[in-house]
């Protein structure tokens, strides 16, 4: 870790992975102006609470909160408030934690679809903590440097935005120019010295590549990930994987084309008719869970092939610059035929069906957004698209608001302090206008997000970004 990120004020982990909460007051100017609610003590009073853990939904709930950290949770009627507190009313509204985005770029697409992607400083970060994302890790990176800048900058006050747990380069021959294992480890121990807090490997990689890098990460207690194709997830578990991205979309064990360290043609992706309850599915959850390999989900990204979705939101309109808008519209006016359509759809029905499964078996699934590809999904909204894909696909809203909070900060050695709302806890909620248990669109309607016990107004960074995405 570079001496600066090591004396930062705003995110202090120590050997027991337990964060230090920030005061409001290192805040600069320039992250005050979004901020609502600054007060050393204050309590939450009247909430519906649903926790993080995957315990029901509590109603009447009081959480009161002191220099950053949570002092008490508990029915209204029973938690003492603090002398001096301030008391706000939160009747008909539900708190959550701060929610993890486990695959959240910092970078959108140039012109609002495909090509080269841009990475974004200013919008990104304002948005995703508009959202109720506070903690997000990249999952690979054109720009590491400026992901541990923006990180660093963060951390220190001077910036608005969520915890950032950076990645490296990109692990393959193309996007991270690894070509032999020697490569691998020499990306893995540049970017960890540089403050790279884990890695993600790309299609293209091999299997001795893939094995090198592992090792090396885990040699520095660092983590690996795979959006993965010329390497199987069956092999991909042999060499020590972490994690896998995009559920099992990219998995090519089932492709009867796969051929060695190759991508199949047709990447394998088409698992509409792939039966979840076969043997040869079934077999690779068991290999999944029997060695810890956790996945991330992105629904938001992959509904982005269905003709028509997501719905437009003002929230996501309003944010493209107009050059951006238009090249968005123009995809989302694309003709799509019938077939291709109905295959999506079942490719994502299939994929909530494997997830079931794979938490069933006691399978580790956490969730992010993927802001690439079409345009479609963009920073904290495509977070937002995630929970109500996931409950739409068959999870309660308690069961997601667990695997896109508490099951990220788990996998990233942070639960201690964060995840979940509970005594001896960093601050870090979510308030939603609304009975997030009856109506998932409630996760859209954010009123106020803290962050470390400072909370933030979501309308003005909301605000902040209006016609910037796609440029800043």
């Amino acid at each position: 870790m570079r001496g600066k990120q090591a004396v930062l004020a705003g995110l202090c982990l120590i050997a027991t992975n337990q964060l230090c909460a920030q005061s409001g007051a290192a805040l600069s100017p320039a992250v005050q102006q979004y901020v609502s609610i600054n007060a050393p003590t204050f309590a939450l009073t009247h909430a519906r609470v649903i926790d993080g853990t995957g315990d029901a939904a509590a109603e009447d709930q009081a959480v009161v909160v002191t220099n950053g950290r949570i002092t008490a949770v508990g029915p209204t009627a029973t938690v003492p408030v603090p002398a001096g507190a301030q008391v706000i009313d939160l009747t008909g509204k539900t708190l959550i934690p701060g929610l993890f985005g486990m695959h959240d770029h910092l970078f959108y697409p140039a012109g609002g679809t495909g090509g080269q992607r841009n990475h974004h400083q200013f919008s990104a970060p304002r948005m995703y903590l508009a959202a109720g994302v506070t903690s997000i890790r990249t999952a690979g990176t054109y720009e590491p440097y400026n992901d541990l800048n923006l990180k660093e900058s963060i951390d220190e006050g001077s910036s608005p935005g969520p915890r950032i747990n950076p990645s490296g380069a990109y692990l393959d021959a193309t996007r991270g120019r690894v070509s032999s294992p020697e490569d691998a480890r020499r990306l893995v121990n540049y970017w960890a010295d540089e403050g790279a807090t884990n890695f993600k490997a790309y299609t293209n990689i091999r299997k001795e590549e893939l094995k090198a890098a592992i090792e090396e990460a885990h040699k520095r207690g660092l983590k690996v990930t795979g959006h993965l194709c010329s390497v199987t997830y069956q092999e991909a578990i042999e060499v020590g994987i972490d994690n896998l991205e995009h559920s099992w979309g990219p998995a090519t064990d089932f492709d009867p084309n796969k051929k060695p360290d190759q991508c199949p043609p047709g990447a394998g992706r088409d698992k509409s008719t792939l039966e979840v309850g076969s043997e040869p599915v079934q077999a690779l959850i068991r290999n999944l869970v029997m060695h810890n390999v956790a996945i991330t989900t992105t629904p938001a990204v992959s509904e982005c092939a269905i003709p028509g979705r997501p719905p437009l939101r003002k929230e996501f309109t309003e944010s493209l610059s107009p050059v951006t808008l238009e090249a968005r519209m123009q995809n989302r006016r694309r003709p799509y035929t019938v077939a291709d359509s109905l295959r999506v759809e079942r490719n994502e029905a299939n994929a909530r069906r494997f997830e079931k499964a794979f938490i069933k078996a006691g399978g580790h699934l956490q969730a992010g957004l993927d802001p690439t590809g079409s345009g479609c999904s963009l920073f904290g909204l495509g977070d937002q698209r995630n929970f109500e894909l996931l409950v739409e696909g068959g999870f309660t809203p308690v069961e997601t608001v667990k695997i896109m909070s508490y099951n990220g900060a788990k996998f990233l050695g942070q639960a201690d302090s964060l995840g979940s709302i509970g005594v001896g806890k960093v601050a870090d909620l979510v308030v939603l206008d609304g009975n997030l248990v009856q109506d998932p669109t409630a996760i859209e309607r954010t009123t106020i997000v803290f962050k470390n016990g400072v909370g933030y107004d979501p309308a003005k960074l909301f605000s902040a970004v209006k016609g910037q995405v796609g440029i800043n």
